[in-house]
């Protein structure tokens, strides 16, 4: 598989968006009327919820969750395929962010670091601070905890951000991490994000984020194979058109589908990934492949 320039590649993890479209899409959002859905997306932009469960079997749901998470290391170790089993049903929204921090091990990485956090977002981060400035009002500019330029929303994405380029300067800003972090802002404190964001780097996604971005080429090498075994004829569609799977599938990994999915599926997805691992964006992609290319769709391509 032939690679790209690792440099190329990071600059590109995901598409860049217009800040002056950006602003004058926000004012016609405003002018359509300051609703939001039940996730915070503003105007046009609001999202399909997720299935809606009658009160009583959410709450049902919910207790069953509290009660996993209490006893957390007994479920792991001895009921994980329970655990598994209820992931993949979907965590109730009210428990999702602690389920999180539990399943991906960054509630432990807090206690073990009390005041880590605050002391690297208050310090200065020379080579890192301008560039994630500018990214700020290109991630979720839709979401009402994203608008404001200096609002609450981007003020803590801004200290996640710059926390970690000095936690992991080996690694520090990648763009795609914005996404990232914003998703994970949604549902939980500006520390406990930051902690996730150790594991997710550090556990899941090892080496993704770093200059050469060594582990996304081997799972693009990776990705292609399975699209090769699964879908022969997706793939040999794909060669044919001399399109790798780094041109689109970078994007999709780098940012955890947060910016390619409706966004109840993309905490459907999330829930299982933070369980399974990586496993579950490689099961999602081949199958967002099978769904855009059936037979039917190849029939429709030119060439």
């Amino acid at each position: 598989m032939e690679f790209y320039e690792p440099q190329s590649v990071r600059a590109v993890a995901i598409r860049p968006l217009d800040p002056d479209r950006i602003l004058n899409e926000s004012l016609e959002n405003i002018a359509d009327g300051p609703s939001t859905d039940r996730y915070g997306f503003v105007g046009k932009h609001k999202q399909a919820s997720e299935t809606t469960l009658p009160v009583q079997v959410l709450r049902e749901r919910e207790i069953k969750w509290l009660e996993m998470l209490n006893n957390y290391e007994k479920w792991i170790t001895k009921k994980y395929k329970k655990l598994r089993e209820r992931c993949r049903k979907g965590i109730p929204p009210a428990v999702r962010g602690l389920a999180w921090r539990h399943l991906s091990g960054s509630i432990k990485m807090e206690k073990q670091n009390p005041n880590l956090f605050e002391d690297l977002a208050s310090k200065p981060s020379p080579e890192w601070e301008n560039t994630i400035e500018k990214d700020l009002c290109r991630v979720f500019p839709y979401h009402e905890q994203f608008t404001d330029t200096g609002g609450q929303g981007q003020k803590d994405l801004f200290r996640v951000l710059k926390a970690y380029s000095l936690y992991d300067s080996h690694t520090g800003y990648c763009q795609a991490m914005a996404p990232v972090v914003a998703v994970l802002l949604m549902h939980m404190t500006a520390e406990e994000a930051f902690w996730c964001l150790v594991m997710i780097c550090s556990k899941y996604l090892p080496g993704y984020y770093g200059p050469k971005l060594e582990a996304i080429q081997l799972d693009g090498a990776i990705f292609g194979g399975l699209l090769s075994k699964t879908v022969p004829h997706i793939s040999k569609h794909m060669k044919q058109h001399h399109i790798d799977p780094l041109m689109y599938m970078t994007e999709w990994y780098m940012c955890l589908l947060a910016r390619n999915l409706p966004f109840a599926t993309v905490l459907r997805v999330w829930d299982m990934f933070f369980c399974e691992g990586i496993k579950v964006l490689f099961r999602t992609t081949i199958a967002i492949m099978k769904i855009m290319l059936s037979p039917r769709e190849l029939r429709k391509c030119q060439g």
